[in-house]
């Protein structure tokens, strides 16, 4: 990457997004246009951001990767030149009668698949009163970290749940990460008591950039998304974050800035526990 290509911005999408997937598929990619319209180059989309509906509609909302849902955003991409992380989408098994995979999907500028991340943390979660979350029912998991090179930086992939999950992100900046990407559905009572510090940790531990675009309002499980969409840097200042609604936000990241943070306060080369 060139000197002049050390700053960039990047975009996070907050979503509504329901069980009619013409119609969150349209608004996700008005949404990246008007990210790109902003100057972002990587625009990350929210976890399920083109289908979230009841368990009865997963075997036919389910996509393979090379499906309509990925070919739109693929073409998205190389139009605007901009890479796109597509949050998350339901990637049909390749066993039938298998569970599907909550499949995150990195294109690059020009439009190739350049990594696919499948969500190897599942939510398994009753909190009585408030919410209660079985994704094991009715999701595979998967089983391997993806840092991926592109052309702004290298991301580190994850998905809503993994955020709880330390290891993980320690693993992805093992792996050279940059940015941690963390598209979510968090729900209402965790994403309040929890998603900001859980973020700012992420970010300071791993001294990265962390993108972090949520679903937002009530659900079909009949639950609410919490949204409050953010971006951290490797500080762990909040630089951006989402009012209510659907929306877009951007921020510059410096990959200068990062190095100097790391430069500085070195506790990634300190660790005593190795892999």
């Amino acid at each position: 990457m060139a000197p002049s290509e050390r700053r960039f911005v990047a975009a996070c999408v907050q979503m509504h997004s329901g069980d009619d997937k013409e119609h969150n598929v349209a608004t996700a990619a008005g949404l990246t246009r008007l990210a790109a319209q902003r100057g972002a180059r990587l625009v990350v989309l929210p976890e399920v951001f083109s289908w979230r509906g009841g368990a009865a509609g997963d075997s036919s909302a389910a996509e393979p990767l090379d499906g309509p849902t990925i070919v739109h955003f693929a073409t998205l991409a190389r139009e605007l030149g901009c890479t796109i992380v597509a949050g998350s989408i339901l990637e049909r098994p390749a066993t039938p009668g298998g569970l599907p995979f909550n499949s995150s999907v990195v294109l690059g500028e020009d439009g190739r698949t350049l990594a696919v991340y499948r969500k190897m943390h599942l939510f398994d979660v009753a909190l009585p009163g408030r919410v209660e979350v079985r994704e094991s029912a009715r999701r595979a998991p998967g089983a391997e970290p993806v840092a991926v090179p592109t052309e702004v930086a290298r991301l580190g992939l994850s998905v809503c749940y993994d955020l709880r999950f330390p290891e993980l992100y320690r693993e992805l900046a093992r792996r050279g990460a940059e940015v941690l990407c963390v598209p979510s559905a968090f729900t209402f009572p965790t994403g309040a008591a929890h998603w900001d510090v859980l973020l700012r940790a992420r970010a300071i531990e791993n001294q990265c950039y962390v993108l972090a675009p949520n679903q937002i309002g009530p659900t079909a499980q009949g639950h609410a998304d919490y949204g409050h969409s953010s971006i951290v840097d490797p500080w762990g200042t909040v630089i951006a974050r989402a009012s209510d609604g659907e929306g877009v936000i951007t921020a510059e990241l410096d990959l200068d800035f990062l190095a100097r943070v790391r430069a500085e306060l070195p506790c990634l080369e300190h660790t005593r526990i190795k892999p």
